[in-house]
C-alpha cells in the first residue's frame, strides 16, 4: 500500500528519513531522527568539512532550471571542495529555505537531485533543517569527508619551479547550463594524489585567475601561465558570440567549471603527463615562480599581469 504524500514539515522529514534509512552505512551511527547525527571516524584519518550556500537568482533560477537541477548543483559544488583536498566524501546535512508556494514539491525535487549525485559518491544525507518563507529558494549543504592515509592537499604548498596542471577545459559553463551539472573530480584527485605528491590544489569554482590566485597567495609565490596551453572549452565560443568577450578571457575568468587546478614538481608533472592515472585527464598550463603575482604569456610573447577576474559575491553585479 502506497503511503500518502507528505503534507507538512514533519511528514516531509519522515519522507526524507525513509529514503535515507536503507542507505545508512557502518560509519553512520545515527542518521536523521535525533538532535544530531553521529558519525564514526576512520582511525588515522582527518575530517574535512565544507559548506556552500546557493540562492535563487544568483546561482540558479528555480523557475527555469527546476528543483532537481538545484539539488544536483548544491551537492556537486560541495563534492568538488572535497575533491580539491583529495578527500573522500562521507555524509551531508542540508538546510533549505523553501518558497512557501509548492514547498513540498520543491523540497522533494531538490532531494532527488541531491540523491542522484550522492549515490554516485556514496554520500549519506544524515540531517539538516527545513523552513518555508515568502522569499526565494535558498539551500545550504554542509559536507563531511575524510582524508586518505596520504593526508589532505592544501593550497599553501606550491614552490618555485613547480608545474601548474588542470584537469579539463575551462570557461563558458553558463552558456550551456554546464554550471548546473558539476562533475566533481573525486576519483581524479584520489588517483593523482596516489600517483605523485601534490604540492597544492584547488577546484575552479570562481575562475582560474581567482582560484589559482588563492594558491599563489597562500603559498607566497607567483606564476606564469601560457595562454596557448589553457584548454578552452567549446562553450566559450558560444559565450563569445553572445557578449563579444574573447574565448581566452572566458576560460581564465568565468568559473563554475569545477575542474581541479593542481601544482606538482616539474619531475612529477612530466611523469604524470606521460602516464596519467585513470580516470584523470591533465593539461600543463604554466609554472610557479618566486616573483609574486599571476602573469599570462600571450601568443605574441608578451607577458601581462592578470588580476582576479573571476566571481566575487561582494563585488559582482552580473
Amino acid at each position: 500500500m502506497n503511503k500518502p504524500p507528505p503534507t507538512s514539515e514533519f511528514t516531509l522529514i519522515n519522507w526524507f528519513r525513509q529514503r535515507e534509512r536503507s542507505r545508512t552505512s557502518h560509519s553512520t551511527k545515527q542518521g536523521i531522527g535525533d538532535d544530531c547525527a553521529i558519525l564514526g571516524v576512520t582511525p588515522g584519518c582527518d575530517l574535512l568539512v565544507t559548506t556552500d550556500m546557493l540562492m535563487d537568482g544568483r546561482h540558479f533560477r528555480l523557475d527555469q532550471d527546476g528543483p532537481e537541477a538545484v539539488g544536483y548543483k548544491a551537492m556537486g559544488v560541495n563534492l568538488s571542495d572535497i575533491a580539491a583536498m583529495a578527500g573522500v566524501p562521507r555524509a551531508g546535512v542540508v538546510a533549505v529555505a523553501l518558497p512557501r508556494l509548492d514547498a513540498i514539491a520543491v523540497a522533494q525535487g531538490v532531494y532527488n537531485g541531491m540523491r542522484s549525485l550522492a549515490e554516485q559518491f556514496q554520500v549519506e544525507l544524515v540531517g539538516g533543517d527545513t523552513n518555508a518563507w515568502d522569499g526565494p529558494l535558498v539551500i545550504n549543504v554542509t559536507l563531511v569527508g575524510e582524508t586518505t592515509s596520504l593526508g589532505p592537499v592544501r593550497r599553501s604548498g606550491a614552490r618555485a619551479g613547480d608545474i601548474i596542471l588542470v584537469t579539463g577545459a575551462l570557461g563558458g559553463s553558463l552558456a550551456s547550463g554546464r554550471h548546473l551539472r558539476p562533475e566533481p573530480r573525486i576519483a581524479e584527485a584520489l588517483a593523482l594524489h596516489a600517483a605523485a605528491p601534490i604540492h597544492a590544489m584547488i577546484d575552479i569554482s570562481d575562475g582560474l585567475s581567482s582560484d589559482l590566485g588563492h594558491i599563489l597567495e597562500e603559498s607566497g609565490v607567483g606564476a606564469v601561465v601560457d595562454a596557448e596551453s589553457i584548454p578552452i572549452h567549446p562553450d566559450c565560443q558560444a559565450m563569445s558570440r553572445q557578449d563579444g568577450v574573447p574565448a581566452l578571457d572566458h576560460a581564465v575568468n568565468d568559473g563554475e567549471d569545477f575542474e581541479l587546478c593542481l601544482v606538482v614538481s616539474a619531475e612529477n608533472a612530466a611523469r604524470l603527463l606521460a602516464s596519467t592515472p585513470s580516470p584523470a585527464k591533465i593539461y600543463s598550463i604554466g609554472a610557479i615562480t618566486d616573483a609574486p603575482g599571476l602573469r599570462l604569456k600571450l601568443p605574441d610573447g608578451r607577458i601581462v599581469t592578470v588580476g582576479p577576474g573571476g566571481f566575487d559575491h561582494l563585488r559582482a553585479t552580473k
